[in-house]
């Protein structure tokens, strides 16, 4: 029996390679999908942020993250009580978080925001309180920036910002004062920095 026998690995060889090549192929094609998907959620997340964000007005506050010190926020909306840490919510803003520095955090940012359910005309103050004990010697620049949303779907705009510096434990600083008018736009000539305590009589 010569000639009528073939040898089936010699028959399979092509068939192979060619299962072997689609299957490189695809398993590169699901690795570039997986080394993409960080960087798509990345950028769907930057440009949802400002839709996510609840509230209308959003006073957002940071200092530096090796900062180990505890800084709050207080704002005052027309009409209403101050908010920051020990009353984090009125009728009009609520304090989101309250954070102490880096000592108890998760994440080593510097971060407190205040949102606010609708945008009463009138004058709002905002303030910077430095709450934690500093050595001598040690400053905290604080940034403070203010944005609005007039409607849900808008993006956030930002009306103002404004950096300072606190120098001492129990210091509290107007970083501005300002009015909004009826149609929830910044009122021309309302902004100043003069002082207005919200939780302190020094």
């Amino acid at each position: 029996m010569q000639g009528g026998w073939d040898d089936p690995f010699e028959q399979d060889a092509g068939g192979t390679v060619f299962r072997d090549v689609v299957l490189l192929a695809l398993i590169g094609f699901v690795a570039m999908v997986v080394m993409m998907l960080p960087h798509l959620s990345a950028q769907e997340n930057d440009e949802t942020e400002d839709h996510q964000a609840p509230g209308n007005l959003i006073v957002e506050m940071h200092w530096p993250n090796d900062i180990a010190h505890d800084v709050d926020l207080w704002v005052r909306a027309p009409g209403d009580f101050p908010v920051g840490f020990w009353n984090q919510s009125g009728r009009i803003f609520s304090l989101l978080r309250d954070d102490l520095g880096i000592p108890g955090d998760a994440t080593a940012r510097n971060y407190e925001v205040s949102y606010s359910r609708g945008t009463p005309p009138g004058d709002y103050v905002v303030n910077v309180h430095m709450y934690g004990s500093l050595p001598p010697g040690v400053t905290v620049p604080v940034t403070v920036v203010t944005s609005i949303k007039k409607a849900v779907d808008d993006s956030a705009k930002q009306i103002l910002t404004r950096t300072l510096t606190l120098r001492r434990q129990g210091e509290e600083r107007t970083v501005y004062q300002f009015a909004l008018n009826t149609e929830a736009e910044l009122e021309k000539d309302s902004v100043t920095t003069i002082r207005q305590p919200l939780i302190s009589m020094e």
